[in-house]
């Protein structure tokens, strides 16, 4: 399936980046003025990370459901518009905008105003109460899991749900009527907090589509093992008798990390997934397509091999490759979805097997200027050996700032750098997001950091570091120092403007 638009530039920000008074963006005022600024700047493409609730290190690729959203991106402004919570209440809660995210405080912070909102929900409208129930018979196939599977965590201090009481971790179903019936505020709070995030999520989609700004999401290929997915379909995972993986996912030692990264995900039992048409994939999926209008699949290359790395090794260098059945996966996709509204993440160590199958069916990739620029001129990701369908980006939230990374390069990687973009130190950041604007991309994406000219303190992520990711927030003041103008008009040179290009 093409991209749509056909020729588009766009900017990365996952919401928890954006400015706001509770400790983490959200999808209030900030989020709506966000994409205003996006169509005003003419970026037509807005691309976040995982939307789901975060996990192990904070990290939205490591979440407790596959199919929830993060309730603690929830505006608690528009809770108190809808009056749930009393906006007294919220101003006290309110904290300074810029700071990066505490997590632990804004856990702490937002779970006790959504309790309370959720003590009020029996006084809201008819018409909410009704549109709830729908809500969650429409989600049920995973909502009733996964807010019991969140309360029962909750419950028992945040241990993985194999060190739960033995009945619960085997699903033993009186120990799960009991826990129903023990958890059934906790269960509540957690159903209504999806419902909230869903008409919340959704109305900033809308505003998207009226100013003619489409989504890429995120789907991670692994789930987490401390996940509703894993407690409550365990057949569909590489597990033993007692719900541990027997393997786990990684990658070989790449670019990233010296001695690779062992993620510590369950492996898929893919035989199970063939056998039942890869039904479970086709439901994630299209859950993750209620929220965007594309979906990047993280490390493609893991579904046709994959690195299987023994559960008791403590790093990735040990593993084997394994064949996984992506030919077969992505036809029922295609089937079922009519079409792959998809993109493929293909970094990292790549072979013509894995190019033949996103080729095969027609997936866009992705073109890191970074890594064209280190390698040099014969490089894939430089603009002069681009081959379409593709995503350029000068880097991603895995990579450093585009001025941190050129900041802390070689002199010849320097040297090459400058000459490539026939600029001097001071241009090279503008001078790459302007060379992938005008290459032969489907869609240019630029990290919003590289935007604002920041540097490696506003990094995202650190691949193979477990600590300290995924904090970062733009200041309040961003838009006034951003380059609205220069970006619409290298929209409008470069033909990625509908208004020119007519896409």
């Amino acid at each position: 399936m093409a991209l749509t638009p056909a020729r588009a530039g766009g900017i990365l920000l996952h919401p928890t980046s954006l400015p706001g008074t509770h400790g983490i963006g959200d999808l209030g005022s900030e989020a709506l003025a966000w994409v205003e600024w996006l169509a005003a700047a003419g970026c037509r493409v807005w691309q976040v990370l995982p939307l789901g609730p975060i996990g192990a290190g904070n990290s939205p690729y490591q979440s407790p459901s596959s199919f929830a959203g993060n309730p603690l991106l929830i505006s608690l402004e528009r809770l108190a518009e809808q009056g749930l919570l009393a906006a007294e209440d919220v101003r006290r809660a309110s904290s300074p905008a810029g700071p990066p995210v505490d997590y632990d405080a804004v856990r702490e912070g937002k779970g006790r105003l959504l309790a309370a909102a959720a003590a009020a929900w029996p006084n809201s409208p008819a018409d909410e109460k009704h549109a709830f129930e729908e809500f969650c018979q429409e989600e049920s196939f995973w909502l009733d899991e996964a807010a019991l599977f969140m309360a029962l965590r909750r419950a028992e201090a945040g241990k993985v749900w194999t060190e739960w009481p033995a009945p619960l971790a085997a699903r033993q179903p009186a120990a799960l009527s009991q826990a129903r019936r023990d958890l059934k505020h906790d269960i509540e709070v957690e159903r209504l907090s999806q419902f909230w995030f869903h008409r919340q999520w959704s109305a900033l989609r809308d505003r998207c589509r009226q100013l003619g700004v489409s989504i890429l999401g995120d789907v991670p290929i692994y789930v987490s093992h401390d996940s509703a997915e894993a407690w409550s379909h365990p057949e569909l995972f590489l597990l033993d008798p007692g719900g541990r993986p027997t393997v786990v996912a990684g990658v070989p030692p790449d670019y990233f990390t010296a001695t690779g990264q062992r993620w510590g995900n369950p492996i898929y039992d893919w035989d199970r997934h063939a056998s039942a048409g890869f039904s479970w994939w086709i439901e994630r999926v299209r859950a993750a397509l209620r929220w965007a209008d594309f979906v990047r699949i993280d490390h493609f290359r893991g579904l046709d091999a994959y690195w299987e790395v023994p559960a008791e090794a403590v790093t990735a260098e040990v593993g084997r490759w394994v064949d996984a059945p992506g030919v077969s996966l992505l036809r029922a996709l295609e089937h079922s979805l009519e079409g792959l509204p998809l993109v493929a993440e293909d970094l990292g160590v790549m072979t013509e097997s894995v190019g033949r199958l996103r080729d095969r069916f027609g997936l866009p990739g992705m073109k890191v200027l970074q890594f064209g620029l280190e390698a040099g001129a014969a490089a894939d990701f430089l603009p002069h050996n681009f081959t379409r369908p593709c995503i350029a980006y000068t880097g991603t939230h895995d990579n450093d700032t585009s001025r941190g990374w050129y900041e802390s390069a070689d002199a010849s990687t320097k040297d090459f750098c400058r000459r490539y973009l026939a600029t001097d130190d001071a241009g090279v950041v503008s001078e790459m997001i302007r060379v992938i604007w005008s290459s032969i991309a489907d869609w240019a994406i630029v990290p919003l950091q590289d935007v604002l000219g920041l540097g490696s303190g506003a990094r995202m992520n650190v691949p193979g570091v477990a600590e300290g990711n995924w904090t970062w927030r733009v200041d309040p003041g961003y838009q006034a120092g951003a380059p609205t103008d220069w970006l619409r008009d290298i929209g409008t040179v470069y033909g990625r403007l509908q208004s020119e290009t007519g896409a």
